[in-house]
């Protein structure tokens, strides 16, 4: 009987006529789709070697075949990094990618990657030239320092300076500023990979100038100030700003690092937002050496960009460590492009995501919202789903402005019978998936996250969902 169920099977060659396969074969290695076949009929020979499968289950699962091998081959097309809708609220989402480049930077990128470019070639002299010279002019007139160079995140930015200010030197820093950023990396341990010796002063929530001064010894190499932009300590606490180490430094000569992390070059509070020190208030209070991210308040791409004294950024480019931390040709060209919109501020709340994003009015996001459920309700899908619109707050993200709420406008998802986090784990696995925020039985999808060319997306992915849940009933 076995062997009866298995000549049902029908052959590759069989399988490779089916006109939709026979499509793919064009835009898919053939390896791809015969071993996507193969294990489509591997699945089938092992239900019928186990006894799972009737000569009736058989001919059912043989008449579905070529479908499971299309979904099959067109899964194993997919890139692993690919798009998804951003309905969380959470601007910069460190999960999905930080901040989002807009389609000029995107021309910018494919006009200077798919042809040769002046990388590392001086055109004036006509002889090798540095990367770190395509950024340094418009980032000392953005941010008011003497120079600036860039390597490929904040992490490395400390290291390099630590390394090169500071290497088998003491680096005095307060208590209450050693932090963890993502991924469970620390100040300290950053700072021990840079050969540089940790003194910590003060307590977590009181640091005193004092503090510092007592700490001063021949072995002292920097006073390390860093920005504790993913958290608060609120309540009984005092700390020393750059004013007050400026008089140290000019006393003792020695420089002031400031790592501000999320790198803000806008005064945000002109915009509603909660008030974030920047790069060039940093600058003009005497700051040497300052370090942040391109990717989180900033708007760009990843990158760790480092600004201060001449004297120190030239030494940093001879530092070994500058090669392991070098950027590509890619994040050049975004960052230029990025810190070029910075020239003019309303350029850049207008053309930055990140910055048009937190800088939304609220009666826009508003809009939005009424638009999507506009959208969704027009389609009459099944009445387990209700829909409405709520209130409630978003998020910064990327560890910045940590107290801060926006408000927002969300669309909710409420189901009957069926199972919510069922719905969710669909809505994820759509073809571009979509991501969401549970709260109590319901699914938010927040508008100030979202781009209206994106709505089609979440209705199709809601039908996708009702269609595909039926099994998951309660």
């Amino acid at each position: 009987m076995e062997k009866n169920l298995f000549t049902l099977i029908p052959n590759v060659n069989e399988v490779l006529e089916d006109e939709n396969i026979v499509r793919l074969l064009d835009t898919m290695p053939r390896k791809m789709v015969i071993d996507s076949i193969r294990e489509e009929m591997d699945i089938l020979r092992d239900r019928i070697r186990r006894k799972e499968f009737g000569e009736r289950e058989v001919l059912e699962n043989i008449s579905s075949l070529n479908k499971r091998i299309y979904d099959r081959i067109i899964e194993k097309k997919r890139f692993n990094l690919r798009k998804v809708v951003n309905g969380t609220g959470v601007v910069i989402h460190t999960n999905l990618g930080r901040s989002l480049l807009n389609k000029e930077i995107i021309r910018n990128i494919e006009e200077t990657v798919t042809n040769y470019s002046n990388l590392e070639y001086d055109l004036e002299s006509g002889s090798r030239g540095s990367r770190y010279s395509h950024l340094e002019d418009i980032l000392a007139e953005i941010t008011g320092s003497e120079s600036a160079m860039v390597v490929n995140n904040n992490a490395a930015a400390v290291m390099l300076v630590l390394s090169t200010l500071a290497k088998d030197k003491e680096v005095i820093v307060s208590r209450g500023e050693l932090i963890e950023i993502g991924g469970s990396f620390r100040i300290p341990d950053v700072m021990e990979q840079s050969g540089a010796r940790l003194v910590a002063v003060g307590t977590t929530n009181k640091t005193h100038i004092w503090d510092y001064e007592t700490a001063i010894g021949e072995d002292t190499g920097a006073l390390l100030k860093v920005h504790t932009s993913n958290y608060r300590i609120l309540g009984f606490t005092s700390s020393v700003d750059i004013d007050e180490l400026d008089k140290l430094k000019k006393q003792y000569g020695i420089p002031i690092v400031e790592d501000l992390g999320s790198g803000v070059l806008v005064d945000l509070s002109k915009y509603g937002l909660e008030y974030e020190p920047t790069v060039q208030e940093s600058i003009r209070k005497g700051v040497d050496v300052v370090t942040f991210s391109g990717d989180k308040l900033l708007g760009g791409p990843q990158a760790g960009i480092i600004v201060g004294k001449k004297k120190y950024i030239d030494a940093m480019k001879k530092n070994p460590l500058t090669r392991a931390f070098r950027v590509d040709k890619f994040t050049i060209t975004a960052l230029e492009t990025i810190l070029r919109y910075y020239l003019d501020e309303d350029s850049a709340i207008e053309k930055i995501p990140t910055l048009r994003m937190l800088t939304m009015p609220i009666d826009d996001i508003r809009s939005m919202a009424e638009e999507l459920l506009d959208k969704i309700e027009e389609c009459g899908f099944d009445s387990r789903l209700r829909v409405s619109l709520e209130e409630s707050y978003s998020e910064v993200g990327g560890g910045s402005l940590p107290l801060e709420q926006l408000p927002t406008v969300c669309v909710v998802l409420s189901l009957n019978g069926m199972s919510i986090q069922s719905f969710e784990d669909k809505l994820r696995g759509y073809t571009i998936p979509i991501i969401t925020r549970l709260y109590r039985d319901k699914i938010y999808i927040d508008a100030r996250t979202l781009r209206r060319e994106e709505f089609p997306i979440i209705v199709e992915g809601i039908g996708f969902a009702l269609e595909n849940i039926k099994e998951c009933n309660l």
